[in-house]
């Protein structure tokens, strides 16, 4: 008896010693392919470099359905792990709104959106006020993360937070304007997306003054109308200074209202081949594309029906660089080929965002066949570079930097209401990012999974598969049947033997 109170006396000795060091030494294997379980660099730098502290008030409903009460779970295990890397200088707590009016309110008030949610409650689907987001507090600065959506980047929404209220001087950003290019409330996701560490604002070019050094990076995005030498000239004085280009742009452009495509032109494509990067004046093909609707007549009744349009490309093959991780698919309008040709050793480019092995191309001026019946001889190329970055090294010792993307129109919203593809923005703000040489927030814009595509199969596999789904649950019960009778049969025969014993 003694010997076992002893012993029992060890083991929670042992829990115990066990449960203080976990206190001071917390891990976690992490077996995820993107590694979403652990915390990044960038967000240690963060957390280590706190001088004062953060309140964090959480705002989020109980007894909430498995799959959303999950985002909960893991908003609180990276608060936990905040906090021992903050040194404490990080505080929170959870508040549930739904408790009572009053703490609803407070939520309300502090900028948490309640959204309705289907839950079951004694076999009866009912709808739920849920919360699900905090508020963050760093002196006078506030930051409200008003929902998270579950499976969204925690890390990327905490962390951004975080940095967003603890920096003070932002680096600017300038988005061109003066050539038909879109204003800034034309982009508002990608503003939002920029807004977390950069003052985006508008720049028009001066052919008198030159570029002012707050500007590290540059967006000219969709220009539509001619700019001048002097302009470029000053794009290049701004490059040989160190300074960094992201540049999307339509050497070609559709119109699905008149079935029409042409050629466009405003020096820029004629400015970037002297360069070496020629964006081609030909529409990209693709078998793997985005549906537009068309309207039919069958006897006396019309319809709408999708049918795919392979001028649309869905981009989802990319290079092993900093812009593109984490991205999955990009939804391209009218994009065109683009060719690198080297002229010497002081320019390199890489090519990071490429069509699928089923890709094409045709010369504009092109007429739209929205009806057109596509088959793979339309799609014999494989892997055209849509997007890619060019770096320089100038006389003066600088190094330079242009993001090209072969069009213009893929980061652009046209107003407030429309919204474009996540990644689609990803790739315009983690093309600055990278661009601007933040500490790292980039990689975890993107954790997460977003877009897994079903693969492409044959109509023969397709066919094969149908038959093989319907016949084969038919005869797996028809061989059962067999076996069960052959053996019963076997029973009885030994039966009805002379010799058989029961």
């Amino acid at each position: 008896m003694k010997k076992t109170s002893i012993t029992i006396l060890l083991v929670i000795g042992i829990l115990v010693f066990i449960n203080l060091v976990s206190e001071q030494f917390f891990f976690r294997l992490d077996f995820t392919e993107d590694n979403q379980y652990t915390l990044s660099k960038a967000t240690k730098d963060i957390m280590e470099s706190l001088e004062n502290p953060i309140t964090v008030k959480a705002y989020f409903s109980e007894n909430l359905p498995p799959d959303i009460a999950k985002t909960r779970k893991s908003f609180e295990e990276y608060l936990i792990e905040y906090a021992r890397l903050s040194n404490n200088n990080l505080v929170y707590e959870f508040i549930n709104p739904n408790e009572n009016e009053d703490q609803e309110k407070q939520a309300i008030e502090a900028g948490i959106n309640p959204v309705m949610i289907n839950v079951r409650e004694k076999d009866q689907m009912k709808q739920q006020k849920a919360f699900l987001g905090a508020v963050l507090e760093l002196e006078e600065q506030k930051e409200i993360i008003p929902f998270m959506q579950p499976g969204a980047p925690l890390e990327y929404l905490l962390s951004s937070s975080i940095k967003k209220i603890a920096i003070t001087d932002k680096p600017s950003i300038g988005l061109l304007q003066g050539h038909g290019e879109p204003n800034i409330n034309e982009m508002p996701q990608v503003k939002q997306g920029l807004d977390v560490l950069y003052n985006f604002t508008p720049y028009s070019l001066n052919d008198s003054v030159s570029i002012p050094n707050t500007y590290k990076t540059l967006a000219l995005v969709r220009p539509t109308d001619t700019i001048n030498v002097e302009a470029l000239n000053q794009l290049d004085r701004f490059l040989e200074d160190g300074g960094n280009l992201v540049v999307a742009l339509n050497t070609v452009k559709g119109d699905l209202k008149t079935a029409y495509g042409s050629v466009m032109s405003t020096g820029v494509e004629s400015w970037l081949k002297e360069k070496g990067v020629e964006i081609k004046n030909d529409f990209v093909l693709d078998a793997q594309c985005a549906s537009v609707g068309v309207q039919q007549q069958q006897g006396a009744f019309r319809f709408n029906t999708n049918v795919s349009f392979p001028f649309l490309p869905i981009i989802n093959t990319f290079s092993n660089h900093p812009i593109t991780k984490g991205l999955e698919a990009v939804l391209m309008q009218f994009a065109s080929p683009i060719n690198f040709k080297t002229q010497d050793s002081t320019k390199t480019f890489t090519p990071i965002a490429f069509t699928s092995n089923k890709s094409g191309s045709v010369n504009a001026p092109q007429y739209f066949n929205v009806q057109k019946q596509w088959d793979e001889s339309d799609f014999p190329l494989d892997k055209q570079t849509v997007a890619g970055v060019l770096e320089q090294k100038h006389p003066n010792g600088n190094t330079s930097k242009i993001c090209v993307i072969s069009d213009g129109d893929f980061g652009v919203n046209g107003n407030e209401r429309q919204r474009i593809q996540p990644d689609n923005v990803n790739l315009m703000v983690n093309a600055i990012d990278w661009l601007s040489d933040d500490t790292g927030l980039i990689n975890l814009r993107t954790k997460g999974i977003q877009y897994r595509p079903i693969d492409q199969l044959e109509d023969g596999t397709k066919t094969l598969l149908k038959y093989l789904n319907f016949l084969l649950p038919i005869a797996l019960v028809i061989i059962y049947g067999i076996v069960r009778l052959q053996i019963n049969t076997n029973k009885r025969i030994k039966r009805m033997q002379e010799n058989y014993e029961i």
